[in-house]
């Protein structure tokens, strides 16, 4: 070989002197870690996207804590907006009819209080559901006048705005239902059962509350697992994008899917096998925990504030009566439905940790001061008397039901 061969070849190994010649585009722009500054440049451009979007977060959440006035205990206030818009539309046509209340017959279990006295249909489909339900009442029984109701104990609402409004009470519903909303069952009993860890169904919010605060006290923010976090069934796919996510990228987030009853096959779990079921006091552990709708409203939704963890919550279609009193960008992060975004906001929620623990500390603190068991019981009470007040009717005692006594 040649001495000009030997220059010439050094000359056109060079990345230096080939950058110089040709420009930036060609491959000896790659450095040892085979990153190319190409490639530098388009992660930069992602990287300051990304920053950009995080400052529009930022100032959500700026405008969201200034315009925030945190409610009061006192007669059930946090709520009452609530109880006015569901029966509003009762208010309006001058009171519920007794032909109103006929035709809702079938869409929930029928009670009457007469005297102080408890009494339903014989049948009842979810016989805990309806102890959960018999609980509230008749922790306030001396105090409720005369009425009646349909009270659905179904997950799904009844009386769609397609239709006529009909007087049922269902836990949860979305806009574009008539349904008014009582506290779920499950604040007492009745909950889902989950085989092994909740097998006679999730319930007891009071015990709940304990378990969870206790377990949060021993997972701190600083202690946490800084990733986001999920274990639930496949109950829907808006759930996948998540699951899909944390199978590319495991140290952003832990989400599976576990088994439920209709559970045939690896395919009822996206084509992975089921994980196993984590109690709800566990997921502390985590920083970030994601909350989906299920059949309706999800009822894990107001035990993961309780883990002073950052709660995403997916979606605003379903609601429980108390969901509209937590504001988005004060208490949660909101993701949209479709989850386009949730990477960026898991990585926005990380790389600006203080805001991120500020608004799990609201959170929590919402759901412990604001939801207590002696608000449901407040809200309870409160709905009842009010519904009261637009019976158009005296209600006769049906010798065909049963007393329920506590």
């Amino acid at each position: 070989m040649t001495h000009l061969t030997l220059l010439c070849l050094i000359f056109l190994s060079s990345p230096k002197i080939l950058k110089f010649v040709f420009g930036s585009d060609v491959p000896g722009d790659c450095l040892k870690d085979g990153t190319c500054e190409k490639e530098q440049g388009n992660h930069e451009k992602e990287k300051y996207r990304a920053k950009e979007s995080w400052k529009t977060y930022l100032s959500k959440i700026e405008k969201a804590t200034s315009q925030y006035t945190d409610c009061t205990n006192k007669k059930c206030a946090c709520y009452s907006d609530v109880i006015d818009d569901d029966l509003r539309v009762w208010r309006d046509k001058g009171g519920i009819t007794k032909s109103d209340f006929d035709e809702a017959a079938g869409r929930g279990v029928h009670y009457q209080i007469i005297n102080h006295k408890l009494y339903r249909e014989k049948d009842c489909m979810f016989p805990f559901r309806c102890k959960g339900v018999e609980h509230f009442i008749l922790k306030m029984i001396d105090k409720l006048p005369d009425m009646e109701m349909k009270i659905n104990v179904r997950d799904y609402p009844q009386n769609s705005k397609w239709s006529k409004p009909l007087p049922v009470f269902s836990f949860s519903k979305t806009a574009n239902e008539y349904d008014i909303m009582y506290p779920a069952w499950t604040f007492w009993e009745g909950g889902p059962a989950v085989w092994p860890i909740y097998p006679t169904g999730l319930g007891r919010w009071d015990l709940m509350r304990d378990e969870i605060e206790k377990k949060a006290k021993e997972w701190p923010w600083d202690k946490k697992q800084p990733k986001a976090f999920f274990r639930g069934s496949r109950t829907s796919s808006e759930r996948d994008p998540l699951v899909l996510l944390s199978r590319d990228n495991p140290q952003l987030v832990d989400a599976q899917y576990t088994k439920n009853q209709a559970w045939k096959s690896d395919a009822d779990t996206l084509h992975a096998p089921p994980a196993k079921e984590i109690k709800l006091e566990d997921h502390c552990e985590y920083r970030y925990l994601f909350n989906f709708r299920g059949v309706a409203a999800s009822f894990r939704f107001k035990h993961l504030f309780l883990c002073k963890s950052l709660v995403f919550h997916v979606g605003d279609e379903w609601l429980e009566f108390f969901y509209r009193a937590l504001k988005p960008w004060v208490h949660y992060i909101p993701v949209d439905t479709d989850l386009h975004n949730v990477r960026d906001l898991l990585e926005f929620a990380k790389a600006n940790d203080d805001v991120a623990k500020a608004m799990a500390e609201r959170g929590y603190q919402f759901i412990k001061e604001h939801l207590r068991m002696q608000d449901v019981k407040c809200y309870w009470k409160k709905l009842l008397k009010n519904y009261a007040k637009l019976m158009l009717w005296k209600p006769t005692r049906d010798q065909a039901f049963q007393e329920i006594k506590p």
